[in-house]
Protein backbone atom coordinates (compact mmCIF):
# COMPACT_ATOMS: atom_id res chain seq x y z
CA UNK A 1 0.00 0.00 0.00
CA UNK A 2 2.94 2.37 0.74
CA UNK A 3 6.45 2.69 -0.37
CA UNK A 4 8.66 0.39 1.94
CA UNK A 5 5.85 -0.36 4.27
CA UNK A 6 6.13 -4.12 5.65
CA UNK A 7 5.02 -5.69 8.80
CA UNK A 8 7.55 -5.57 11.29
CA UNK A 9 8.18 -9.16 12.81
CA UNK A 10 5.94 -9.79 15.08
CA UNK A 11 8.60 -10.44 18.10
CA UNK A 12 10.11 -7.51 17.26
CA UNK A 13 7.09 -5.22 16.78
CA UNK A 14 5.26 -6.36 20.30
CA UNK A 15 1.40 -6.49 20.74
CA UNK A 16 -1.14 -3.92 19.68
CA UNK A 17 -0.37 -0.64 21.47
CA UNK A 18 3.09 -0.54 22.32
CA UNK A 19 4.34 3.01 23.46
CA UNK A 20 8.14 3.82 23.25
CA UNK A 21 10.18 6.39 21.73
CA UNK A 22 13.79 7.32 20.76
CA UNK A 23 16.03 10.27 20.56
CA UNK A 24 18.58 9.71 17.32
CA UNK A 25 21.28 11.57 17.11
CA UNK A 26 23.88 11.62 13.52
CA UNK A 27 26.79 11.66 15.00
CA UNK A 28 29.43 13.52 12.44
CA UNK A 29 26.43 15.20 11.18
CA UNK A 30 27.27 18.81 12.31
CA UNK A 31 28.73 21.55 10.11
CA UNK A 32 32.21 21.38 11.69
CA UNK A 33 31.85 17.63 11.80
CA UNK A 34 31.39 17.23 15.32
CA UNK A 35 29.67 14.94 17.77
CA UNK A 36 30.39 11.35 18.54
CA UNK A 37 28.79 8.77 20.80
CA UNK A 38 31.07 10.06 23.54
CA UNK A 39 29.65 13.59 23.35
CA UNK A 40 25.85 11.76 23.32
CA UNK A 41 26.85 10.10 26.14
CA UNK A 42 28.94 12.80 28.41
CA UNK A 43 25.77 14.91 27.14
CA UNK A 44 22.81 12.46 28.21
CA UNK A 45 25.03 12.32 31.52
CA UNK A 46 25.14 16.05 32.21
CA UNK A 47 21.46 16.33 31.61
CA UNK A 48 21.03 13.55 33.95
CA UNK A 49 19.34 11.33 31.43
CA UNK A 50 17.44 8.11 32.32
CA UNK A 51 17.63 5.10 29.52
CA UNK A 52 19.67 3.65 27.58
CA UNK A 53 22.30 4.42 24.89
CA UNK A 54 22.67 2.09 21.54
CA UNK A 55 26.28 1.82 20.58
CA UNK A 56 26.47 4.00 16.68
CA UNK A 57 25.32 2.08 13.93
CA UNK A 58 26.12 3.93 10.94
CA UNK A 59 25.99 7.57 11.05
CA UNK A 60 23.58 7.51 14.36
CA UNK A 61 23.50 6.93 17.91
CA UNK A 62 19.87 6.33 19.39
CA UNK A 63 18.71 7.00 23.18
CA UNK A 64 16.01 4.83 23.94
CA UNK A 65 13.86 6.61 27.37
CA UNK A 66 12.95 4.82 30.33
CA UNK A 67 9.63 6.41 30.20
CA UNK A 68 8.46 7.55 26.22
CA UNK A 69 6.05 10.61 27.79
CA UNK A 70 7.08 12.60 30.77
CA UNK A 71 10.27 13.58 32.27
CA UNK A 72 13.36 11.88 31.93
CA UNK A 73 15.99 13.83 32.58
CA UNK A 74 16.75 17.09 35.09
CA UNK A 75 14.41 20.49 34.43
CA UNK A 76 11.60 18.60 34.00
CA UNK A 77 13.02 17.63 30.66
CA UNK A 78 10.72 14.93 28.24
CA UNK A 79 12.71 13.27 25.17
CA UNK A 80 11.66 16.60 23.06
CA UNK A 81 13.62 18.76 25.35
CA UNK A 82 16.54 16.42 25.65
CA UNK A 83 16.43 16.03 21.85
CA UNK A 84 16.66 20.02 21.77
CA UNK A 85 19.15 20.30 24.39
CA UNK A 86 21.21 18.03 22.36
CA UNK A 87 21.04 19.76 19.15
CA UNK A 88 22.04 22.80 20.54
CA UNK A 89 24.98 21.82 22.59
CA UNK A 90 26.18 19.42 19.75
CA UNK A 91 25.43 20.87 16.37
CA UNK A 92 24.75 17.70 15.01
CA UNK A 93 21.12 16.52 13.70
CA UNK A 94 18.78 15.21 15.55
CA UNK A 95 15.28 13.34 15.44
CA UNK A 96 12.98 12.37 17.94
CA UNK A 97 10.22 9.85 16.90
CA UNK A 98 7.57 8.35 19.43
CA UNK A 99 5.05 5.96 19.47
CA UNK A 100 1.80 6.09 21.77
CA UNK A 101 -0.35 2.95 22.15
CA UNK A 102 0.06 2.57 18.56
CA UNK A 103 -2.36 5.49 17.99
CA UNK A 104 0.15 8.36 17.80
CA UNK A 105 3.25 8.89 15.69
CA UNK A 106 5.21 11.81 16.59
CA UNK A 107 8.78 12.72 14.81
CA UNK A 108 10.69 15.95 15.24
CA UNK A 109 13.71 16.84 13.65
CA UNK A 110 16.21 19.69 14.84
CA UNK A 111 18.76 21.01 12.71
CA UNK A 112 22.00 23.64 13.13
CA UNK A 113 20.35 23.98 16.70
CA UNK A 114 17.29 24.92 15.48
CA UNK A 115 14.31 22.85 15.31
CA UNK A 116 12.99 22.63 11.64
CA UNK A 117 9.67 20.90 12.09
CA UNK A 118 7.36 18.25 14.12
CA UNK A 119 4.70 16.12 12.51
CA UNK A 120 1.78 14.35 14.34
CA UNK A 121 0.28 11.38 12.82
CA UNK A 122 -3.11 12.21 15.15
CA UNK A 123 -3.11 15.63 16.75
CA UNK A 124 -6.47 14.99 18.30
CA UNK A 125 -4.98 11.70 20.56
CA UNK A 126 -3.67 14.57 22.36
CA UNK A 127 -6.43 16.21 23.38
CA UNK A 128 -9.19 13.46 23.96
CA UNK A 129 -11.07 15.89 26.07
CA UNK A 130 -12.18 17.43 23.19
CA UNK A 131 -14.39 16.63 20.31
CA UNK A 132 -13.50 19.31 17.70
CA UNK A 133 -9.47 18.16 16.96
CA UNK A 134 -8.72 16.81 14.00
CA UNK A 135 -7.57 13.77 12.87
CA UNK A 136 -5.70 14.18 10.15
CA UNK A 137 -1.52 14.19 10.08
CA UNK A 138 -0.47 17.62 11.16
CA UNK A 139 3.29 18.76 10.07
CA UNK A 140 3.65 16.86 6.58
CA UNK A 141 5.04 19.31 4.97
CA UNK A 142 8.14 18.57 6.83
CA UNK A 143 8.67 15.63 5.20
CA UNK A 144 11.69 17.59 3.19
CA UNK A 145 13.57 19.07 6.41
CA UNK A 146 13.20 15.10 7.81
CA UNK A 147 14.96 13.85 4.65
CA UNK A 148 17.71 16.14 4.46
CA UNK A 149 18.54 15.46 8.60
CA UNK A 150 19.08 11.65 6.96
CA UNK A 151 20.61 12.53 4.37
CA UNK A 152 18.35 11.50 2.12
CA UNK A 153 16.77 14.13 0.20
CA UNK A 154 15.85 11.29 -2.80
CA UNK A 155 13.30 10.21 -0.18
CA UNK A 156 10.87 12.85 -0.16
CA UNK A 157 8.61 11.57 -2.19
CA UNK A 158 7.70 8.18 -0.74
CA UNK A 159 7.99 9.48 2.78
CA UNK A 160 5.48 12.72 1.75
CA UNK A 161 3.04 9.55 1.40
CA UNK A 162 3.85 7.53 4.03
CA UNK A 163 3.62 10.99 6.45
CA UNK A 164 -0.07 11.99 4.75
CA UNK A 165 -1.74 8.95 5.01
CA UNK A 166 -4.50 7.88 7.19
CA UNK A 167 -4.53 4.69 8.55
CA UNK A 168 -7.13 2.22 9.47
CA UNK A 169 -6.49 1.40 13.08
CA UNK A 170 -8.32 -1.56 12.28
CA UNK A 171 -5.82 -2.53 9.78
CA UNK A 172 -2.24 -0.70 10.68
CA UNK A 173 -0.91 0.59 13.65
CA UNK A 174 1.36 2.93 14.25
CA UNK A 175 4.56 0.85 14.52
CA UNK A 176 4.27 -0.21 10.86
CA UNK A 177 4.25 3.68 9.30
CA UNK A 178 7.47 4.35 11.78
CA UNK A 179 8.86 0.53 10.51
CA UNK A 180 8.42 2.38 7.07
CA UNK A 181 9.84 5.64 7.77
CA UNK A 182 12.82 4.32 9.64
CA UNK A 183 13.57 2.41 6.31
CA UNK A 184 12.84 4.32 4.17
CA UNK A 185 15.61 7.11 5.67
CA UNK A 186 18.32 3.88 6.63
CA UNK A 187 17.38 4.77 10.36
CA UNK A 188 18.31 1.61 12.71
CA UNK A 189 15.14 -0.28 12.50
CA UNK A 190 15.35 -1.97 15.74
CA UNK A 191 13.83 1.27 17.18
CA UNK A 192 10.07 -0.23 16.51
CA UNK A 193 11.18 -2.62 19.45
CA UNK A 194 12.11 -0.16 22.09
CA UNK A 195 9.73 -1.47 24.63
CA UNK A 196 11.21 -4.68 25.10
CA UNK A 197 14.38 -2.64 26.71
CA UNK A 198 16.03 -4.01 29.41
CA UNK A 199 15.42 -7.68 27.28
CA UNK A 200 17.90 -8.26 24.32
CA UNK A 201 16.35 -6.81 21.14
CA UNK A 202 16.00 -9.35 18.35
CA UNK A 203 16.04 -7.16 15.76
CA UNK A 204 18.89 -4.71 17.55
CA UNK A 205 21.33 -4.61 19.67
CA UNK A 206 21.82 -6.78 22.97
CA UNK A 207 21.58 -5.90 26.07
CA UNK A 208 24.71 -5.74 27.18
CA UNK A 209 25.96 -3.35 24.49
CA UNK A 210 23.67 -0.45 25.30
CA UNK A 211 25.17 2.13 27.93
CA UNK A 212 21.99 2.37 30.89
CA UNK A 213 22.11 5.28 32.73
CA UNK A 214 19.74 6.32 35.52
CA UNK A 215 19.70 10.13 35.83
CA UNK A 216 22.93 10.34 34.25
CA UNK A 217 25.08 7.70 36.10
CA UNK A 218 25.56 4.01 35.26
CA UNK A 219 25.58 0.67 37.77
CA UNK A 220 24.52 0.84 41.39
CA UNK A 221 24.80 4.18 41.64
CA UNK A 222 22.44 4.84 38.38
CA UNK A 223 19.91 2.77 40.46
CA UNK A 224 20.01 4.52 43.38
CA UNK A 225 19.77 7.92 41.38
CA UNK A 226 16.90 6.47 39.06
CA UNK A 227 14.53 5.22 42.22
CA UNK A 228 15.04 8.45 44.07
CA UNK A 229 13.99 10.57 40.85
CA UNK A 230 11.00 8.34 39.13
CA UNK A 231 8.48 9.67 41.61
CA UNK A 232 9.43 13.32 40.73
CA UNK A 233 9.21 12.90 37.19
CA UNK A 234 6.30 10.65 37.07
CA UNK A 235 4.56 13.66 38.13
CA UNK A 236 5.69 15.55 35.10
CA UNK A 237 2.73 15.89 33.35
CA UNK A 238 3.24 15.59 29.45
CA UNK A 239 2.45 18.37 27.16
CA UNK A 240 0.64 18.18 23.58
CA UNK A 241 3.00 17.63 20.80
CA UNK A 242 1.32 20.58 18.78
CA UNK A 243 -0.58 22.64 21.60
CA UNK A 244 -3.41 24.41 19.52
CA UNK A 245 -3.46 22.34 16.13
CA UNK A 246 -6.31 23.12 13.47
CA UNK A 247 -9.76 22.11 14.56
CA UNK A 248 -12.95 20.57 12.55
CA UNK A 249 -14.83 22.70 10.59
CA UNK A 250 -18.32 22.13 10.54
CA UNK A 251 -20.10 23.32 7.28
CA UNK A 252 -23.67 24.24 7.44
CA UNK A 253 -25.97 23.64 4.70
CA UNK A 254 -27.17 26.77 3.13
CA UNK A 255 -30.91 25.78 2.96
CA UNK A 256 -30.55 25.75 6.62
CA UNK A 257 -29.91 29.63 6.90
Amino acid sequence: MYPGMARPPRDADGPAGSTYAAVLVRVGGGADGRGSHADVVAALRRMRFTGWIAPTEGDWVVGVPARAAGAVAARRRDLIGVGATLAAELGVPVLVVRVLRDRQLVVIGWREGQEVGRYVSDPSFDHEDRTDMITEPVGVEYAGAFADICGRPEALEDLLELLIAELDPDSFIESERLFAVLDLLRLPAWVVSAAALPRDLPTGPRRADFTRLGAGAEGMRGLVRRWGTAPIRRRRRESPVIADPPRQTVEIDPWLL
